[in-house]
């Protein structure tokens, strides 16, 4: 198994023009598409709110913030956007403490002592996509799968035996391999044995999010991955990926398509982190406010080992920095979900919900079609595709639901209800 920082890239697996293709993609920023402009096909909307996030972002100078911005934020009832960059600033280090006291307690008044648990599915890994930080992008020789359905229900079940209530449904970025009809099969496998279904796919128009909205998903999480336009570009090389704007719009898209929720998240470390942190928790907040009804939530995923770390010269989040951020997502956005991934070690985990996370996975696997093996030991006959990512927790649901219950928490598998 490959894990992300071992992908690689070799001539013998590329032909002459793909390489050279790729070599002037590198190399060559005329070569690439205007990372701004839309492809046909995409649907545009007209809204203010990447405006409104964007004119912050581009503002936000947290090196002029003091420590009396800090203890004024923390006094204040409510946390305005001024507040809000005050506690995201290199001066609120030193008030770590009371912004977990803090965290807390918006935490316990709007959430109580529950943790959401869910899991991943993968259902493929081929991507259209070049993307200079991800294991799964098109240049990287590794093992591409694409489940069938009868492989995603087995999946599922295997899952759903496991007790599990709520899955996130994943895929490469390929329209072509992963079509929005096949996701929306996957979607209708998925209401048969889960009562929250989730995706995590590429962006797709209103009336596509609609059709796997009535196939039976109930959010879509998009990840920006950063908000920084120029490093984006250097990034996204190729693919419909490329084009921040679509991507930006997507959530609201979503929501328009009558989507009951939407996830945000930037990928911290790829760019300024307390930046994209700002950008992330705006995007919410001003969305929050055209769509009072939609449930919304934040995903906290720093940055994992990869493949041209020395091309990319990603910032270091530690985890104080990173405690720092969710800290201030919570006071900031008393009501919005925050998941923290399995990207994280068990002890960052165990200690973030007691604190301001409201949502963990268990049972991770990052690859494609491998859960009977990881969930029961069995060996399969079956291929495996691939993972993106490396995680850090590899606890099963048994043992996630048993830590969470001994910090004196109680863990949640779904409180909806279908009528």
């Amino acid at each position: 198994m490959r894990m992300e920082n071992q992908f690689f890239v070799d001539s013998e697996y590329l032909s002459p023009k793909a390489l050279e293709k790729k070599h002037r993609l590198e190399t060559d920023p005329s070569f690439r598409k205007n990372h701004m402009e839309y492809l046909p096909g995409m649907e545009q909307i007209e809204s203010d709110v990447c405006k409104n996030v964007m004119m912050q972002m581009q503002n936000y100078d947290y090196s002029g913030y003091m420590a009396k911005d800090v203890r004024t934020a923390l006094e204040h009832e409510t946390c305005s956007i001024e507040d809000f960059k005050a506690l995201l600033s290199p001066a609120a280090e030193p008030f770590l403490e009371k912004m977990a006291e803090r965290a807390r307690l918006e935490t316990s008044k709007h959430f109580g002592n529950t943790v959401y648990l869910f899991t991943p599915l993968y259902i493929a890994n081929y991507c259209e996509n070049y993307c200079v930080y991800c294991g799964f992008n098109c240049y990287n020789h590794i093992n591409r799968m694409k489940l069938s359905m009868e492989q995603i229900e087995h999946e599922m079940r295997v899952i759903a035996d496991s007790g599990m209530e709520e899955i996130l449904i994943l895929t490469g970025e390929s329209r072509t391999q992963s079509d929005v009809a096949y996701i929306g099969e996957a979607c209708k496998l998925a209401r048969k044995y889960f009562r929250m279904v989730g995706l995590e796919i590429y962006p797709v128009n209103t009336e596509e999010y609609r059709y796997l909205h009535e196939c039976g998903a109930d959010y879509v999480t998009v990840f920006q991955e950063t908000y920084d336009m120029d490093k984006y570009e250097t990034l996204h090389l190729f693919g419909h990926k490329r084009v921040w704007p679509y991507r930006f719009d997507a959530q609201e898209r979503a929501l328009r398509g009558g989507m009951r929720g939407v996830a945000f998240s930037a990928l911290l470390g790829l760019s300024d982190f307390r930046k994209d942190a700002l950008a992330t928790a705006l995007h919410v907040y001003y969305l929050q406010r055209k769509y009072p009804q939609a449930e919304m939530s934040l995903s906290c995923p720093r940055l994992r080992p990869i493949i041209n770390n020395d091309k990319i010269s990603p910032m270091d989040v530690g985890e104080r920095q990173l405690c720092q951020i969710i800290c201030a997502y919570r006071i900031f956005l008393p009501f919005v979900g925050i998941t923290v991934s399995s990207r994280e070690s068990a002890r960052f985990r165990n200690g973030i919900v007691k604190i301001a996370a409201t949502k963990v996975s268990a049972g991770v696997s990052t690859g494609i079609g491998d859960h009977e093996t990881k969930y029961t030991g069995k060996e399969s006959d079956e291929a495996q595709g691939d993972e993106q990512f490396e995680i850090d927790d590899n606890r099963s649901l048994d043992n996630m639901y048993r830590d969470i219950s001994e910090e004196g928490l109680q863990p949640v598998l779904n409180d909806y209800l279908y009528v």
